[in-house]
């Protein structure tokens, strides 16, 4: 996507603990993977990759969903809206 539309593609990775993912987890998707009950579920029965290089890196552990929102605000003003304001 990035190639297709260069400077309209940001990739944002949402860097959470698996743990985090499992304590977060209000339907029990991961409980039911552990299980067996759902094949290929990214992190219990199918690897994940993080990506290569993400615009930007986004930590979530321990942190509220207003603070992770306040760090995507602040890096959009400061490189993506700067960017196309130049």
């Amino acid at each position: 996507m990035r190639a297709i539309r260069p400077g309209l593609f940001h990739e944002v990775f949402v860097d959470t603990p698996l743990a985090e993912c499992k304590a977060r987890d209000p339907k029990g998707l991961y409980a039911r993977a552990r299980r067996g009950e759902i094949r290929d579920f990214t992190g219990v029965s199918a690897p994940f990759e993080p990506p290569a290089s993400p615009d930007l890196r986004l930590s979530t552990a321990g942190r509220s969903v207003d603070a992770c929102a306040g760090e995507i605000e602040a890096w959009l003003d400061r490189s993506v809206l700067a960017a196309r304001a130049a």
